[in-house]
This record gives C-alpha cells, structure tokens and sequence, in this order.
C-alpha cells in the first residue's frame, strides 16, 4: 500500500469512528459479521501492516536505528556507479590530450622526416587522433 492508500484507510476509519454512536444497530451487526468474515477469510501467513515509526523529540532509539541504511541501500551504489564511470571517462581524456600531445611535440620538433608528412598514412593517423 502506498501513503495515497494508507491515507484514504485512515480517514474513512475516522469517519466511522466519529459517526459510530449515530448508526442504527442493524447496521452495526452488520458491519461486525462483515469484519468477522473478512477475520476468517485472512490468510493465515499474511503479515501484519508495519507503520514506520516517526522519530519524535525524545526518542534517543530512533536516533540509532539503521532504518536509512535501507533507504541508502540503491542510492550509495548508484552514486559509485555515476562516480566510477565518471572517472573512467576523466581518464581516457586525459590519455587522449597526453597522445595529442605527444603527437604535436613530434611534429613541432622536427623529430619527423619530411616525408612522413606526404605519407598518407601519417595524414590517416593524425585525423583519426584529432577527432
């Protein structure tokens, strides 16, 4: 059930409860016989509705329940996740800058013969590095 749903229980509880003393008694046995048949029909392995605690001003317990670990148990991975690819992507720039680098040190030293500027392979290998 959803807080939408609990919600919606609570309030019509209320409203039976507030109304209770004003309904006539065919309908009160009604309304008992009908909760005791629904009683039968509950399966007998279902569980209770458990209704989070809310901490409240003097409830040190609440202060050290580890109820959030639950709660953080999809964000923490997510993060790490957003964080490791993060810097996987971080890296493989910087290699990329250091391999450009390196390339133009190459190339604005004089370290290459000219001819490996008119070799169409060497034209080849720098487009594909600078894109």
């Amino acid at each position: 059930m959803n807080t939408d749903d609990l919600n919606f229980a609570y309030k019509v509880r209320h409203a039976l409860n507030e109304h209770l003393d004003h309904l006539p008694d065919a309908t009160v046995d009604r309304l008992a016989q009908a909760r005791k048949a629904a009683m039968a029909r509950k399966k007998p392995h279902a569980a209770p509705l458990r209704v989070a605690q809310r901490a409240v001003a003097g409830n040190a317990a609440s202060l050290f329940s580890f109820e959030w670990l639950g709660r953080m148990g999809v964000a923490v991975p997510l993060m790490v996740m957003i964080a490791g690819l993060a810097g996987i992507y971080q890296y493989q720039e910087e290699q990329r800058i250091a391999e450009l680098a390196e390339l133009d040190a190459g190339v604005l030293s004089d370290e290459l013969p000219l001819t490996a500027y008119l070799d169409q392979g060497f034209n080849a290998y720098v487009d594909q590095r600078t894109e």
